[in-house]
């Protein structure tokens, strides 16, 4: 290892802090399963200073240039840039997800760079005739961002950085169990020139959340995390009735049309939804709709896929699918899995079982695959969040959009077929804020990205995005 864990505390102001009220934590590596630090919390009272100091914060910030944003913003990107390497290698450390995988924040940090100096407003025409109105965006001040375990710095540069763009000041709340790569990054921010306060941290458990999203001096809350936090977070903000964004669970059905090309669609089912996090992301396509007539030939490709798949050690640069967060999630999914075989909700084909040898220290799961699948059983239906794959059959066009709908998520959707018109039909149907025709792009900067249903709302992406953390004022002059 050559990139030592930074210390954890409170950003709140100029520089960091470390007598915490919230306790400590003993972090485990997930990929040895032993305790690799002691990381002291957050605790309500540094959460309110973080708060207070982000509101000192806003008048300041708002009132620079836009051009001088810009240029602290890009210090910062080139920074993170520069830093890909530690941040990866901490990545793996944190969370065991697997330095192959590498990260984007970096690209979504300079396409927000790039529009900080260019959010304008508008001149509305109307009477009187002697009289001007004109609108103009207007930040809305403290915004907290809470972000998730299997990708926190990517989410904050999706989401705080944006917030920050527009003329916000932010406090984010990375989560407890993988620290390290938001500390690393908001340093990185004080060292390219970010006035004090525009950007806090305090790490904490769900105290330190709580204390956060309640807290009067929060103008509006971006969450991304499970629906069932979501909820928790609503009631918070109804006292002041705080605005809110959420990027929440998926299941996300994958249709392979009959038409389609099985190899290419097969290796892509495989890949995407069992290696990126171990299967620990809300848009993976963990719900495979196969058409009967090619079900078993697919199948068998897919399976013959998933046996390539090397798990290992995060830090070997071989290695394309690590563990699983913590030994929770692991006994959880294993539960999951027995359940399924008990009931016959599926028949399990691959994995299903706690890697052991070389990995039996850490939380490593085999890559499964479950066919035959129950639609209406949870394997179907439940957002597992972890390498696990199920696939169902469907006979009809008309059926398989109507599987793919009957889920309480719509964050986002795949589909197979060589049929453009088919392409372009079905998309228009599927109920997903996101859809994909034989491939994935993993979300571009510029694309506006979120989901229907209990997946959330609001985008992050875009011009879209950007105008998440921003409200038009608009100011009538009377010329009389």
């Amino acid at each position: 290892m050559s990139t030592k864990l930074p210390k954890v505390g409170l950003l709140a102001g100029s520089g960091w802090s470390y007598d915490l009220t919230g306790g400590v934590i003993s972090h485990i590596n997930p990929a040895n399963g032993k305790v690799q630090d002691e990381v002291a919390l957050a605790g309500p009272s540094e959460v309110d200073r973080a708060v207070q100091s982000a509101r000192a914060a806003f008048r300041v910030w708002r009132a620079i240039k836009p051009s001088q944003r810009r240029d602290i913003l890009g210090r910062w990107t080139a920074l993170v840039k520069e830093q890909l390497p530690a941040h990866i290698e901490l990545a793996a450390l944190e969370g065991g997800r697997p330095v192959s995988q590498g990260s984007d924040a970096h690209e979504w940090m300079a396409y927000y760079t790039g529009w900080a100096d260019k959010l304008d407003g508008e001149v509305i025409s109307g009477n009187p005739a002697a009289g001007i109105n004109y609108a103009v965006p207007d930040p809305y001040g403290v915004v907290a961002v809470i972000t998730p375990f299997n990708a926190p710095v990517e989410i904050a540069a999706m989401t705080a950085f944006p917030a920050i763009a527009a003329g916000n000041c932010v406090v984010l709340k990375p989560p407890e169990v993988t620290p390290y790569t938001s500390v690393l990054f908001a340093s990185l921010a004080l060292e390219a020139g970010l006035p004090p306060g525009v950007l806090n941290v305090v790490v904490g458990d769900a105290s330190a959340g709580a204390a956060l999203v309640s807290h009067p001096g929060v103008d509006k809350i971006a969450f991304t995390g499970s629906p069932a936090t979501a909820r928790l977070i609503m009631q918070a903000a109804i006292p002041g009735l705080t605005p809110l964004m959420f990027e929440l669970g998926g299941k996300s059905a994958n249709i392979v049309f009959d038409d389609a090309d099985l190899e290419a669609a097969a290796a892509f089912s495989a890949m995407l939804a069992l290696v990126p996090g171990s299967g620990q992301a809300c848009l993976l396509p963990t719900r495979l709709l196969v058409a009967q007539s090619v079900a078993d030939r697919f199948t068998e490709l897919l399976l013959a896929t998933v046996e390539t798949f090397k798990v290992g050690q995060p830090l070997d640069q071989e290695t394309i699918m690590g563990p699983v967060i913590s030994e929770a999630s692991l006994r959880r999914i294993l539960g999951i899995i027995a359940e399924a075989r008990a009931s016959k909700s599926g028949r399990m084909a691959a994995g299903g079982e706690r890697l052991g040898g070389d990995l039996s220290g850490g939380f490593f799961l085999s890559p499964t695959v479950f066919t035959d699948v129950d639609t209406n059983s949870r394997l179907a239906r439940e957002e597992i969040f972890g390498p696990v794959l199920s696939i169902s059959t469907f006979s009809s066009e008309q059926e398989a959009v109507a599987k793919a709908n009957d889920t309480r998520f719509g964050l986002a959707a795949y589909l197979q077929t060589r049929d453009v018109s088919r392409a372009h039909r079905v998309a228009n149907e599927l109920q997903a804020g996101y859809v994909c025709v034989n491939g994935f792009n993993n979300l571009p900067p510029g694309a506006p990205f979120g989901g229907t249903k209990e997946s959330g709302f609001g985008r992050e992406g875009g011009l879209a995005g950007l105008k998440e953390f921003v409200r038009p004022k608009t100011v009538f002059v009377n010329l009389q």
